[in-house]
């Protein structure tokens, strides 16, 4: 679903490559079959209070819901003022994203500007792949909680009306700071790439090592949500699955994802690992380090694909330096620009044995955080800010 809690930007609208949109890029990458039916559950919503054609195969584990609030529609319509223009954050495959306003405690309706945010995704009917994601964000969601994950807040299913309630995330998402060229917003330091890079690492290590193990399937910048803090959460569910049982090596499903992101073993086979997503998270660290997307047709065709254009210069302590973000030159240590791109060469290992567990890519980056700019880097950067002061 891809979606990001915060307002458009200004030049913008709405579609399904923007990170407002839900469903934003995702599509299916093969033909594979997968059982898209309802993961394992017992009992209906609160006792099936879903009563449409459309939701009677929607059963949960009461346990894994006890703690989302069910939302009537008709509070959520008071909340985002009748789903007005002026409340819609983005569209997307799964349906239109609302700012609405709700009471910090009851959670109850209240006028725009008092209470908390929050981010309102209503289903288009019309999109079945939607309702299976309804469910599957729900059924995670709604099992898990950690700082480093976006937290559902609750849900609706009234008639036929499906929809979600998130906290809102006001810095939106790191795609939109990465590559939305925006003269009034400030590109984002290496100091603060790292932190976002510590928090989505810790928030995919986290679901690796869970209890129930998950796999997050589809990581890329526009699932990584920021915190007015630039904390990072990682958001959007809808296409998690439950890690391997029974002492298999992975899970076999029907390829789903976004181009560029996916694990070459994935997308060859069908077969999910859970260092698939350690694969996605390297895509990630890369365009963090480059500013560059994953795959952009727009630029020369040798370097479309930013994982095979830049992979040469990763593996070169020479030539590395020459395809870093311009933006961020002279913010790092050059030991910590190695340490990140070695890094990131290891997550983007073809043969997924030898890309690290997510926990090892933590650590990393923490090292990575604690190296500061040497004094005669820093120089080198105060010289540089100097130059182009006296240019202008």
């Amino acid at each position: 679903m891809g979606v990001c809690f915060a307002s458009l930007a200004r030049h913008q609208t709405p579609s399904k490559s923007i990170p407002y949109a839900a469903g934003s890029g995702r599509e299916s990458l093969g033909s594979k079959d997968e059982n898209m039916g309802i993961t394992e559950s017992t009992s209906s919503v609160n006792g099936g209070s879903c009563s449409s054609h459309s939701s009677k195969n929607i059963v949960f584990p009461s346990v894994e819901v006890r703690n989302l609030k069910e939302f009537s529609f008709a509070n959520l319509k008071a909340a985002t003022k009748s789903f007005k223009s002026d409340a819609l954050l983005g569209e997307g495959g799964f349906g239109k994203v609302y700012k609405g306003w709700l009471d910090e405690k009851t959670l109850a309706p209240t006028k725009a500007g008092s209470g908390i945010m929050v981010a309102i995704k209503k289903l288009n009917p019309e999109s079945m792949q939607g309702l299976r994601e309804w469910q599957s964000e729900i059924d995670f969601l709604g099992m898990i909680s950690h700082p480093n994950l976006v937290k559902l807040l609750g849900y609706c299913c009234d008639d036929v009306e499906f929809l979600l309630v998130y906290e809102f995330m006001p810095k939106g998402s790191l795609e939109n700071h990465l590559f939305w060229r925006n003269t009034n917003t400030e590109p984002l330091s290496w100091d603060t790439r790292i932190k976002i890079a510590i928090g989505a690492a810790r928030g995919l290590a986290y679901l690796h090592t869970s209890e129930k193990q998950i796999i997050y399937r589809d990581f890329k910048a526009s699932n990584i949500l920021l915190d007015e803090d630039y904390n990072a959460k990682i958001s959007d569910f809808g296409l998690a699955k439950l890690g391997p049982s029974g002492g298999d090596s992975h899970v076999s499903t029907r390829i789903m994802g976004t181009y560029g992101y996916a694990a070459p073993e994935y997308v060859a086979t069908g077969h999910l690992y859970v260092k698939s997503d350690v694969y996605g998270f390297g895509v990630v660290l890369l365009e963090m380090l480059t500013g560059m997307r994953a795959i952009d047709r727009n630029r020369p065709i040798e370097q479309q694909n930013l994982v095979e254009w830049a992979k040469p210069s990763l593996s070169d302590k020479s030539k590395f330096k020459s395809i870093m973000d311009e933006r961020i030159e002279g913010q790092y240590s050059t030991k910590a620009a190695l340490k990140a791109t070695q890094l990131t060469l290891k997550c983007l290992e073809r043969d997924l044995k030898k890309r690290p567990h997510m926990k090892d890519v933590l650590e990393t980056l923490e090292c990575i955080k604690a190296i500061k700019v040497t004094r005669k880097e820093g120089k080198k950067r105060c010289s540089k800010f100097a130059t182009t002061n006296n240019v202008q």
